[in-house]
C-alpha cells in the first residue's frame, strides 16, 4: 500500500502539491458562496473534451500511422531527423505537447534503432520535445495553459497565435539550423528495404496493458478515425464559443461511449483536478490583501520574467494559474509562460515524457540526457528571450 502511494505521489506530484495549498488555503480563508466563482469552468470543460477525443485517435493509431508514412519516405539521417521534429512540433499544436511526445517519442526510438542511430538519441529526443514544445506554444490548444489564458483573457484563437507566432517560427527554423548543421546527408540503408506498413508494425506491437493503440492493433480502427475527427471539430467550436461548453462535452461522451467506452478510463483526469486545486489555492489567495499586493506588484513589473523564471522550478502550468490571478497583462503572460517551457527538465511537465522513455530504454544514459536536454534548452531559450527583448521590451 504503501509502495502504491509513493508510486502514485511520484507520478502526480503536481496534483499533490496542488490539493496541498488548496486545502491550506482554505484555513486562511474559510469555505463560503465566493468559492462557486473560483473554477473556471470553461477552461475544465473543454480540455476533458479535448483530452477525451486525443485519447481516442491514440487508441486507433492515428499518429503513429502518419508516422510511419511520413517517415517511409526519409532516406537520409537529416531528413529522418528533420521528420520526426515535424511530427512532434506540428501534432502539438492540435493534440498538445505532452500528447505528441508520449506517441511520438517511442516511435523514435525503435525507428533511431533501426535506422543504426542508437547513439543520435538523446540529442534527437531533445529536438523532438523542444519542438513539441515549441510548436504547442503557437495554438490555444496545444497546451493547457495556453487554452486557460485563452479562456480567461477572452482573446481570440488569431490574436493568441499572433502572439506567440514569431517565437515559433524563430524557434522552427532554429530546429532545421540545428538539425542541418549536426546531421549529414548520409543514406539510412537499414529503412531503405523498410516499408512504411513494416514501420507501422514494428512499433505497434501490442504490449501486455495494450496501449495507447489497442484499437487498431485488435482490428477494431477505421470509421472511428473520421467520428473522432468530427468531434474534434466541435471541440474547436467549443472553444470558440461557438458551440456550448457542455453540449461539446455531452456529444464527446456519448459518442465515445458507443465507439469506446475504455477511452473514458483511459484518460488523465488528475490535469483537470490539478486545474481545480490551483484555481482554489489561487482564488483564496487572491482575497488575502497583503499577499495579492505584493504578487500583483511583482507580476506587473517583470511578467515574461517571473514567467520563465517560476517555470523552471515550478513548471509552466502552475505559473500560468498562479501568475494570472495577479495580473491582467495577457500578452506577456502568454509569451513568458510559453518560454518558460524551455530550459530545466521541470519546465515543461511534458518533458518528463521525453525523459523517461529514453531512461527507460538506455539506463546508462540519463546523465547525458539531461546535459544534452540543458544545453540545447538554454539555447532555444536565449535566442526566444532576445527575441521577446526586442518585441516585448517593456514585457520583460
Amino acid at each position: 500500500m504503501r509502495r502504491k502511494f509513493a508510486d502514485w505521489l511520484k507520478d502526480e506530484t503536481v496534483f499533490a502539491v496542488a490539493l496541498v495549498l488548496a486545502i491550506a488555503s482554505c484555513f486562511i480563508v474559510p469555505p463560503d458562496a465566493q468559492y462557486a466563482t473560483y473554477i473556471h469552468m470553461n477552461t475544465i470543460v473543454q480540455l476533458v473534451a479535448l483530452m477525451i477525443v486525443v485519447c481516442g485517435w491514440q487508441r486507433v493509431g492515428l499518429f503513429h500511422i502518419i508516422g510511419s508514412k511520413l517517415l517511409g519516405r526519409s532516406h537520409t539521417e537529416r531528413g529522418l531527423v528533420l521528420t520526426l521534429i515535424s511530427l512532434t512540433f506540428f501534432s502539438a499544436m492540435f493534440i498538445t505537447n505532452d500528447v505528441a511526445l508520449v506517441t511520438f517519442v517511442p516511435f523514435a526510438i525503435s525507428v533511431l534503432a533501426m535506422a543504426n542511430m542508437r547513439e543520435r538519441t538523446c540529442l534527437v529526443v531533445t529536438l523532438m520535445t523542444i519542438g513539441a514544445n515549441v510548436g504547442s506554444m503557437l495554438t490555444p490548444i496545444g497546451n493547457a495553459h495556453n487554452l486557460y489564458l485563452h479562456q480567461l483573457s477572452g482573446l481570440s484563437t488569431a490574436a493568441v497565435m499572433g502572439i506567440m507566432a514569431p517565437y515559433s517560427a524563430t524557434a522552427a527554423a532554429l530546429l532545421v539550423i540545428v538539425t542541418c548543421v549536426v546531421f549529414g546527408n548520409r543514406k539510412i540503408g537499414s529503412l531503405d528495404s523498410v516499408d512504411s506498413d513494416d514501420i507501422e508494425r514494428s512499433v505497434l506491437a501490442p504490449s501486455t496493458d495494450m496501449q495507447p493503440d489497442e484499437v487498431r492493433t485488435m482490428g477494431f480502427g477505421g470509421w472511428r478515425t473520421w467520428v473522432y475527427g468530427v468531434l474534434f471539430v466541435i471541440c474547436l467550436l467549443g472553444v470558440d464559443g461557438i458551440v456550448d461548453k457542455w453540449l461539446m462535452l455531452g456529444l464527446v461522451v456519448v459518442v465515445m461511449i458507443a465507439c469506446d467506452h475504455r477511452t473514458l478510463r483511459k484518460v488523465d483526469y488528475f490535469l483537470p483536478l490539478t486545474f481545480a486545486a490551483f484555481f482554489v489555492f489561487i482564488g483564496n489567495m487572491r482575497r488575502v490583501p497583503e499577499f495579492y499586493s505584493i504578487a500583483a506588484s511583482l507580476v506587473g513589473s517583470h511578467p515574461i520574467s517571473l514567467g520563465v523564471g517560476f517555470s523552471q522550478i515550478i513548471s509552466n502550468v502552475p505559473t500560468t494559474l498562479l501568475l494570472s490571478g495577479f495580473s491582467d497583462a495577457w500578452r506577456p503572460l502568454i509569451i513568458g509562460t510559453n518560454l518558460g517551457g524551455m530550459g530545466t527538465l521541470i519546465a515543461s511537465m511534458a518533458s518528463l515524457v521525453s525523459y523517461k522513455s529514453v531512461t527507460r530504454t538506455y539506463r546508462r544514459q540519463k546523465g547525458q540526457y539531461l546535459l544534452t536536454y540543458t544545453a540545447v534548452n538554454i539555447l532555444f531559450l536565449v535566442v526566444l528571450l532576445g527575441l521577446a527583448a526586442i518585441i516585448e521590451p517593456t514585457g520583460i
